[in-house]
């Protein structure tokens, strides 16, 4: 398994010196402001700015200085600038779902689509978000890019699936393809799902009217969701993963594979909860796990999609 392309090294604490001190003089306040020193004492005497007085001295604390300039910015704030939930957004995958929780790296999951964590993800609400968008060309990059070209992301890829048809183990109704789920019970995810974006288009491309198909009421939240709903009766069929059918011992019908892929904001990239994620993708647990839930290519993992700049 090739290594992740972006790596994170390990940061050498420097000596304390002038700069690490609590405290500003005057001239330094001044400094840092280009403005001259007697300004500096006015601001002080009118009670503008943050200061102490010791021993006839003038002096002005760092930290609530550097909180009394940002307080003063106008613009839009970037996710530098924030601190960003430990929070992973996007589309379900069984297997991301289940690396998240062994990995130990105390990142939670919000898996609720593409299309919703994505909107999330821009909002600053997530250190990454895993997508899955058919794009005529591919796989996310268009869409990312159209969202994210000037802010500090990257889009890697997570691993390759088989996508298709779940339907009961021995595929009493005799499915085959899109165009054969006309007069049937399909299971649905909800619409910010790329998932079923993908599932009404290409039966529309079959030309299976919306009225051909008779819907489930309930929807299905997860991957995992959208096949107990095979399993236990209430619908035909669900376009869902290889990995799901496999493990729920179902029938299925491969239609395709797709692209599922990370988009991660560099500054959450180096921090130690993703870099435990990352490291436990390149163990022998990782791998072996995607090899028996089946449906997954993960010889491509890490690979950069889209880097912006």
């Amino acid at each position: 398994m090739p290594q992740f392309l972006l790596s994170a090294q390990p940061v050498k604490l420097r000596p304390m010196n002038a700069i690490d001190e609590p405290y500003l003089t005057t001239r330094e306040l001044a400094e840092l402001l280009r403005i001259k020193e007697r300004k500096v004492y006015d601001m002080a005497t009118h009670g503008d700015v943050p200061c102490v007085r010791v021993v006839g001295k003038l002096l002005f604390p760092r930290a609530e200085i550097m909180q009394w300039i940002d307080a003063s910015r106008s613009g839009p704030q970037t996710a530098a600038e924030v601190s960003l939930p430990p929070t992973v957004l996007g589309s379900h995958d069984p297997l991301l779902d289940w690396a998240l929780r062994e990995s130990g790296s105390g990142l939670a999951a919000f898996l609720d689509g593409s299309a919703d964590g994505l909107q999330r993800m821009a909002a600053l609400e997530g250190v990454a978000c895993a997508t899955h968008i058919h794009e005529e060309d591919g796989w996310n990059v268009a869409t990312v890019k159209s969202r994210f070209e000037h802010r500090n992301v990257v889009l890697v890829e997570f691993a390759q699936r088989v996508r298709g048809l779940i339907v009961a183990g021995d595929n009493p109704l005799q499915l085959s393809d899109m165009a054969s789920l006309a007069g049937h019970r399909v299971a649905r995810r909800q619409s910010s799902a790329a998932s079923q974006q993908l599932f009404e288009q290409l039966l529309a491309e079959a030309g299976v009217a919306d009225d051909a198909v008779s819907r489930f009421d309930d929807c299905a939240r997860t991957e995992d969701e959208l096949g107990m709903q095979v399993f236990d009766g209430h619908v035909d069929v669900a376009f869902g993963l290889q990995s799901v059918a496999s493990r729920l011992r179902l029938g299925f019908l491969p239609q395709l594979e797709e692209r599922f892929d990370l988009l991660v904001w560099r500054q959450a990239w180096f921090e130690p909860p993703f870099q435990a994620l990352l490291r436990f993708m390149e163990s022998d647990a990782f791998r072996d796990k995607a090899a028996r839930l089946g449906g997954y290519d993960i010889s491509n993992l890490g690979r950069v999609h889209f880097n912006a700049r």
